[in-house]
């Protein structure tokens, strides 16, 4: 099914977007009009920007899933060093 036909119940929600030149990004997916997407993505610190996309560069757009109560935090052996 294509991601047009999907794209009313993602507005609002994080979603990753893949385009059709092999590279993605996500965000959350703020508005969508016949030729353009509009997602929020993080910059760094505390800034965000909100970025536009063709409609035609777009191959998918897909929601996270959600957390499952069986994925488990990841725990190193020893402790991490920054």
């Amino acid at each position: 099914m294509p991601w047009q036909n999907n794209i009313g119940r993602l507005i609002g929600k994080p979603v990753g977007v893949s385009f059709r030149n092999g590279t993605g990004t996500s965000g959350v997916l703020c508005g969508a009009d016949r030729n353009t997407v509009y997602v929020t993505e993080y910059l760094y610190q505390d800034q965000f920007a909100t970025k536009h996309y063709p409609a035609n560069t777009i191959r998918d757009i897909n929601s996270f899933p959600p957390c499952g109560r069986r994925q488990r935090p990841v725990r190193p052996n020893r402790p991490i060093l920054y």
